[in-house]
């Protein structure tokens, strides 16, 4: 768990049959998503696309505190669209006694090409293909 800067220390080693270790901040946890045979994240968009291109299982806890709360329609369009599972803090221990990640589809990441091509077909490049191969 990367836990910042507050006040609160979760307790590490063996939790609900998890080996769980706490950091407070890394300038990258790749590595660590690597090794994760789970991700519990919040529900930011770097966060999920970041686990969900390691082709990682992936348990997004919504902060319901949030106004205007971006975070839980990104999870619940991951969630409906069957890439990630969602929760609340509350729910966080039923949700992880009963989540079967082998229910989650793998996430494929975007084309870039599609948005150069859309562009392309906006300014009237379409039939240029001399602009799309210098872009790329």
């Amino acid at each position: 768990m990367q836990i910042g800067h507050g006040l609160f220390v979760p307790p590490s080693g063996l939790i609900c049959n998890m080996e769980v270790e706490y950091f407070r901040f890394k300038d990258s946890i790749a590595e660590d998503i690597q090794r994760a045979d789970l991700i519990i994240s919040h529900a930011g968009a770097g966060s999920c696309l970041e686990a969900l291109s390691a082709k990682k299982p992936l348990l997004v806890v919504i902060n319901e505190d949030l106004m205007d709360n971006h975070q839980l329609e990104l999870a619940q369009q991951l969630h409906e669209d069957g890439h990630v599972q969602y929760t609340t803090c509350t729910d966080l221990e039923h949700t992880l006694q009963h989540m079967d990640c082998d229910t989650l589809k793998p996430f494929s990441p975007a084309d870039p090409h599609n948005f150069t091509d859309f562009l392309d077909s906006i300014f009237g490049f379409e039939n240029q293909k001399w602009h799309t191969k210098q872009c790329n």
